[in-house]
């Protein structure tokens, strides 16, 4: 059985500190940041319960080993001296696939290949046998090879943590489920405050937010590879999805709202609510972004509008910019979150931001923009009167 284990929660460029928020979020607190990827150590618990919570990561992997390698033979070498019979069963289906960036051993179908030699010579040995059947549950090896340095792990979430299960249609250039909780989260929006999408399409945005407003575990309804994994208890998967019930906010009221100027896409962002079962907290609505209001004074807008790589010029982005500056001036006491990879958006949108941050929406280079509206005043406290009687 597994027992203390190291894991890797993988990320999109520009998400590391928010990935290493959530997992410290989680309760574990010996956390190491990177590019792309945020480790820790915890016990063996971990893995059911970061594949269902984190709303960031793109995945969760069991960290085996690292170890420089600048030659086959030392690539081959070190991969068959680890623990490979302790996390893999004998009949384990154990394919192994592979990235190399600037690294001595560039041809990555030649180290996938000596690293999957190097594990059956290492399970050999201590399983006694010539013949692995592989027919029995996955463990996806990958070898990652940075600058010489070869990291060994294997795969504990299968699809994608973005495979939420309630997107069956996503219409063009969509928003990974991921980044659009992120966008959340980094808005510092609270559930008690409204919050807009006037650019909803296919819902992701307002969705992941009633997700994260009902503390709604984003995985709970999902399956994981690892769940097959006989080194992991089922008791500790019941144990995992049963926390998620508990912690579920399911009676908290929220105000969010979806807009977009496409009536068929504001059908398949209810269809989407539905399926992630918040269709009660979000308000979908057809509305051309120009025609925004609203009469709560305070409030969060934020969006993905259209940018450079899908429109077809230069003078539409532009427009729709100015037209979108216009429209969010009347709510000029609400803060607003966009990301653009257009870099003339302050310029085009009439107002510099308060902060920027740089972030990857696929493989596209984009910036969040943020702007920041006056704080709301603060209940006033009831002061007891003063008894004056002796």
């Amino acid at each position: 059985m597994l027992d203390k284990v190291e894991l890797i929660a993988t990320s999109a460029f520009g998400l590391e500190a928010v990935v290493a928020e959530e997992v410290r979020n989680l309760g574990y607190d010996k956390v190491q940041v990177d590019n792309g990827k945020v480790t820790f150590t915890a016990d063996v618990s971990a893995i059911p319960r970061t594949n269902m919570w984190l709303r960031t990561a793109d995945r969760v992997r069991l960290k085996v080993g690292e170890f420089r390698a600048t030659s086959f033979d030392e690539l081959f070498e070190k991969t068959k001296a680890l623990p490979w019979a302790d996390i893999l069963p004998e009949n384990a289906h154990f394919p192994v696939e592979g990235k190399s960036v600037k690294s001595e051993l560039y041809s990555v179908p030649d180290c996938q290949a000596i690293v999957k030699k190097a594990v059956v010579e290492s399970m050999r040995k201590q399983y006694d046998t010539d013949w692995f059947t592989e027919d029995g549950p996955t463990y996806k090896i990958e070898v990652a090879l940075l600058k010489d340095i070869a990291t060994l792990t294997i795969d504990t979430s299968g699809p994608g943590l973005h495979k939420r299960g309630y997107r069956d249609w996503i219409g063009t250039a969509p928003l990974k489920e991921t980044m659009a909780a992120a966008l959340v989260i980094l808005s510092r929006w609270k559930p008690d405050r409204v919050l807009m999408d006037p650019f909803c399409g296919s819902g992701t945005i307002p969705i992941e937010a009633a997700l994260i407003g009902l503390n709604i575990a984003p995985g709970m309804n999902r399956e994981f590879v690892s769940e097959k994994w006989p080194n992991i208890p089922r008791e500790v998967w019941r144990q995992a999805r049963a926390e998620t019930h508990e912690l579920a906010r399911y009676d908290r009221q929220l105000e969010i709202i979806g807009t977009d100027y496409d009536d068929e896409i504001i059908k398949v962002a209810r269809r989407n609510a539905e399926e992630a079962g918040v269709e009660d907290q979000i308000h979908f609505q057809r509305m051309d972004m120009r025609d925004i209001s609203s009469k709560k004074k305070y409030g969060y807008l934020i969006c993905n509008p259209p940018y450079g790589e899908r429109l077809s010029n230069h003078k539409e982005v532009e427009r729709l910019y100015r037209q979108m500056g216009e429209s969010f001036a009347k709510l000029d006491t609400w803060s607003s979150y966009v990301i653009t990879s257009d870099e003339n958006f302050e310029e085009f949108f009439g107002k510099k931001a308060s902060k920027k941050r740089k972030l990857f929406n696929g493989m596209i280079k984009v910036d969040y923009y943020q702007f920041f509206g006056p704080r709301p005043p603060r209940p006033k406290k009831e002061v007891a009167p003063i008894d004056t009687k002796e």
